[in-house]
């Protein structure tokens, strides 16, 4: 292919080149889902912080029912959430017939899943453990008949007072140790769902961390892929900016010689016609 030629290939419209382009082929699809799964990590980050803020207060004096009513909610939501997360990750794992920029978003998410799944499981297991000390801890003081050492859970101040009252007379004290006691057994039910969930994800990323480690050396053989492209781009650059100034080196010297002889041939004439 001439320089000119070149010129003239490169000169095409850059969109009809990429339609054709396999590297470039858009996939809606692809976009569509994807976008939505990124929507769906962010959410779940967002809510891993919350429970964190939430998580913080437990065994404080600021622990309250509606405190661990919103860690449930949140837990619930949250593992719901990364079941429907990992799923679609694994989906997009699968997704056949990429360009290196989608299997770079296919990555990037999957990283991302990986982190944000990680810091979920921390905060489960945290729970646990403060779930579990009180647990044992009301469950201790149910059983020696230390009803005074229960704590109760109340954000209504009016409702504290009639609490402390009822304490003060001693009344229904059945009635309180039932209360206690199916707070206990709420609570040891909370536990195990929380263990059961801890094992249950555990397992949906390992199976997410393998198809990551096993598309690891893919991607980096995208990368050195790209790099070498980009390498001989720019070699391929530097030819034909050589190319392109030997041959207006050429057409120089072409003239200079056809100068050259018009002055010989020149002096050649006169000279006959003087002779």
């Amino acid at each position: 292919m001439s320089f000119d030629q070149l010129s003239s290939t490169e000169s095409q419209p850059t969109t009809t080149r990429r339609h054709e382009d396999p590297e470039y082929r858009d996939d809606p699809e692809f976009s569509r889902f994807a976008e939505e799964l990124s929507v769906k990590l962010f959410t779940l980050t967002s809510n891993i912080s919350r429970l964190s803020q939430q998580i913080s207060l437990l065994g404080t004096k600021r622990d309250t029912e509606r405190v661990r009513e919103r860690v449930h909610d949140l837990l619930e939501e949250s593992r719901n959430g990364f079941k429907e997360a990992g799923e679609g990750i694994k989906r997009l794992n699968a997704w056949p017939d990429l360009n290196a920029s989608q299997r770079y978003t296919q990555q990037r998410l999957s990283r991302e899943f990986q982190s944000s799944g990680s810091e979920f499981q921390t905060i489960q297991r945290l729970t646990l453990e403060k779930q579990k000390s009180s647990a044992s801890t009301s469950r201790q003081a149910l059983e020696t008949g230390d009803a005074s050492g229960l704590p109760r859970y109340t954000d209504d101040p009016q409702q504290q007072q009639q609490t402390q009252q009822q304490d003060q007379l001693q009344l229904a004290p059945q009635d309180e140790v039932d209360f206690q006691e199916s707070l206990i057994i709420e609570r040891e039910s909370e536990i195990r769902n929380i263990e059961h969930s801890v094992g249950e994800l555990n397992e949906l990323f390992r199976d997410v961390a393998h198809m990551v480690q096993e598309q690891g050396g893919e991607l980096d053989r995208i990368d050195a892929n790209v790099q070498n492209t980009v390498t001989d781009t720019r070699n391929a650059d530097l030819e034909l900016r050589s190319a392109n100034r030997y041959q207006k080196q050429a057409r120089g010297k072409a003239c200079c010689l056809l100068v050259i002889l018009a002055v010989v041939l020149t002096i050649i004439i006169v000279a006959a016609v003087s002779g």
